[in-house]
């Protein structure tokens, strides 16, 4: 009995302790929609910006790719690509771009 008690308060303890919607990391599509990165880039056909599966067939070598690219994700690049610069995404956090460029070099 005093084993079920200790058991039930334990629980009622790490329920309480839970965020009322625990926030999950968008996924890297779902991410790249909500942060305009779809506006000039597509998965497969090159818009104003590259498609992501040339990103990441150009990068595949690359040991530091998903830290290179979000890198250029937060801060921009001009001449990378051609001419038209890749302008800064403020929208997104050092964590999301992260995220995303990871997706992204799963595309290749």
């Amino acid at each position: 009995m005093r084993m079920k008690l200790l058991r039930a308060t334990a629980a009622a303890l790490l329920i309480a302790a839970m965020p009322a919607h625990a926030q999950q990391p968008a996924s890297g599509p779902l991410l790249a929609q909500r942060k305009n990165c779809m506006a000039c880039h597509a998965i497969a056909a090159p818009l104003m910006g590259p498609p992501f599966h040339a990103i990441a067939d150009r990068y595949l070598a690359r040991a530091d790719a998903a830290d290179y690219l979000a890198q250029s994700i937060v801060k921009g690049s001009v001449g990378v690509w051609g001419p038209v610069p890749m302008p800064a995404n403020t929208q997104l956090t050092t964590d999301e771009a992260y995220l995303l460029a990871r997706w992204i070099m799963t595309l290749k």
